[in-house]
C-alpha cells in the first residue's frame, strides 16, 4: 500500500517532489554500483506526513525530517543510533544530509510490526530493547529526549483546533495537563539522573532487521535523548490503565523489562509510582491528538478516543503515584 499524497496523481506540488528526491535517493544508495541502470524494484512511500516523509526502495529507506528539525541534534542522534547496533537499527550513511529543503538520513528496511496480528506483538522484544537502552551511558552532547515536547506540542494542536471556542471533549483534556508537573509539560528540566531514552516508544517502532526474520531492533530517533526512562514505558502503562492493553501483555512487557536490568521501574513491587506522571503525560498527549483529529474531520470521538478523554476527566480525582487498575473498554479484550 503506498501513502496517499494529498494531491492529484499529475500535479507538481512539493510533497510529490519531495517523494520523487526522495525515492531517487533511496534508488540511488540501494543500487550504488549501477545507479544508471534502471529496475524493477519500484519505490513505496511509507509515509507522508508534516513531521516525517519517508520512501523506501528495495532494502532502502529514505527519511526526511521535520522542517524544523535541528541539524546539530538530529546529528548526535543518528551518530548514537550507529553507535548501537541490535538496539537502534543503524544508518547507512553517517550523518543526515540536507535535500529538497530538509535533513534526510538513510536506513536499512526493517519488517514491521504486523497490525493485523495483535497476539504477536512484541512486547517482550520491546521490554528488552528498552531496558539495554536504558542502561547504557548517555552519549556527551545528546539533547534531551523530546517527550514532553511533542505532548506539549499535541495540546498546542488542541487549542488552535479549538481557536478559542470551548468544547466538551477538550475540558477534561486540558484539565488533566493542567494537573501535571511543569517537566511533563515540557515548562521544565527533566528530573535526573538522565537516561538514554527513546522518547516515542510505540510498536510501530519496532522492525526486524534483517527482514523479514531478523532480531528485532528500535527505529526513529528523532526523539531520542537523555531523560527520564519511565517515558518510554508510559505508553503501554497508559493503554493498561485505560483498559486498551489486556493485562497479561501489560504484565509480559513489565517482566520483560524488569528481567532485562531496566532501570525506570524499581526491580520488584509496585511500579506505578514511577510511571504516574509519564502515563499520565502519555494519556493527556492521545487525547488531545483524538479530540484534534475529530475537531478537524467534524465528527464525534469514537470508542477509543473517549476511552482516553475519560481517563483524563477520572485523572484530578484521583491522588499522584498510586496504583492504576485497568478499567476496560466494551469490546475490547479483558
Amino acid at each position: 500500500m503506498t501513502a496517499d499524497t494529498g494531491t492529484d496523481a499529475g500535479a507538481d506540488t512539493p510533497a510529490r517532489s519531495l517523494l520523487a528526491v526522495l525515492a531517487a535517493e533511496a534508488r540511488a544508495a540501494a543500487h550504488p554500483r549501477t545507479p544508471a541502470t534502471a529496475c524493477a524494484c519500484g519505490s513505496s512511500p511509507l509515509a507522508d506526513r508534516e513531521d516525517a516523509t519517508v520512501v523506501r526502495h528495495a532494502g532502502t529507506v529514505a527519511k526526511a525530517h521535520a522542517a524544523d528539525t535541528d541539524p546539530a541534534a538530529l546529528a548526535h542522534r543518528v551518530a548514537t543510533a550507529a553507535r548501537l547496533p541490535g538496539v537502534l537499527l543503524p544508518p547507512l550513511a553517517p550523518a543526515p544530509a540536507p535535500l529538497h529543503g530538509r535533513l534526510v538520513t538513510l536506513w536499512p528496511y526493517g519488517r514491521p510490526v504486523d497490525p493485523d496480528d495483535p497476539d504477536a506483538a512484541p512486547w517482550e522484544a520491546a521490554a528488552t530493547l528498552l531496558a539495554r537502552l536504558h542502561r547504557t551511558p548517555v552519549p556527551a552532547g545528546l539533547p534531551a529526549m523530546r517527550g514532553p515536547a511533542k505532548a506539549a506540542r499535541a495540546l498546542g494542536r488542541l487549542r488552535a483546533a479549538l481557536r478559542g471556542t470551548p468544547h466538551a471533549a477538550a475540558r477534561p483534556v486540558l484539565a488533566a495537563w493542567g494537573t501535571l508537573p511543569a517537566w511533563a509539560r515540557a515548562a521544565a528540566p527533566m528530573p535526573g539522573p538522565p537516561a538514554l531514552c527513546h522518547g516515542d516508544l510505540h510498536l510501530g517502532q519496532l522492525v526486524r532487521h534483517p527482514a523479514p526474520d531478523g532480531p528485532w531492533q528500535l527505529i526513529d530517533v528523532d526523539d531520542l535523548g537523555a531523560g527520564v526512562p519511565a517515558w518510554d514505558l508510559a505508553r503501554p502503562a497508559a493503554w493498561y490503565a485505560c483498559g486498551l492493553l489486556p493485562p497479561d501483555e501489560w504484565t509480559r512487557f513489565l517482566a520483560a523489562y524488569r528481567q532485562a536490568g531496566g532501570p525506570a521501574v524499581p526491580a520488584d513491587g509496585d511500579p506505578w509510582p514511577a510511571l504516574d506522571t509519564a502515563a499520565r503525560a502519555l494519556t493527556v498527549q492521545t487525547a488531545a491528538l483524538a479530540v484534534t483529529k475529530a475537531l478537524t474531520a467534524n465528527r464525534p470521538l469514537d470508542e477509543v478516543e473517549q476511552a482516553v478523554v475519560d481517563a483524563c476527566a477520572r485523572m484530578p480525582a484521583v491522588p499522584p503515584q498510586g496504583p492504576r487498575p485497568p478499567r476496560p473498554v466494551p469490546g475490547l479484550p479483558d
